[in-house]
Formats: structure tokens, sequence, C-alpha cells
């Protein structure tokens, strides 16, 4: 497994392109699209984690040899 910290620059730049695009579409009136955006962003940053997770269990398994 190969962790770098560009992992940590790109769920942080997620985080705050999605937080601007909440906030201008809050302020648009389109909340509803806001919430769609939140939504989508956290989805994205979920799958990022659940693969490191699963290398991480793959470095793990072929290291005990299981």
């Amino acid at each position: 497994m190969n962790f770098d910290v560009d992992i940590i620059f790109k769920i942080a730049a997620i985080g705050i392109a999605v937080a601007v695009l909440s906030q201008i579409l809050t302020r648009a009136g389109r909340e509803d699209q806001a919430l769609m955006t939140t939504l989508a962003g956290i989805v994205i940053v979920i799958i990022l984690v659940v693969q490191m997770i699963a290398e991480l269990f793959d470095t793990l398994r072929s290291l005990f040899g299981l």
C-alpha cells in the first residue's frame, strides 16, 4: 500500500469545492441542489476511503499469507 499525502489533499480539495458550491447554491435559493451537491461530495470521499481500506486489507492478507 502506497500511502501518499495526495489522498489527504484530494479529500480536502473535494471538501472545499463542495462547501463553496453548496454556499453558492444556497444563496441562489437552490437548497435542493446544494443538498445533492453535498451528498455527492460525501459519496465521492467515501468511495476513496473504501478503496484505501480495501488496499489495506489486501496488503494485510498478503503480509500474513491468508
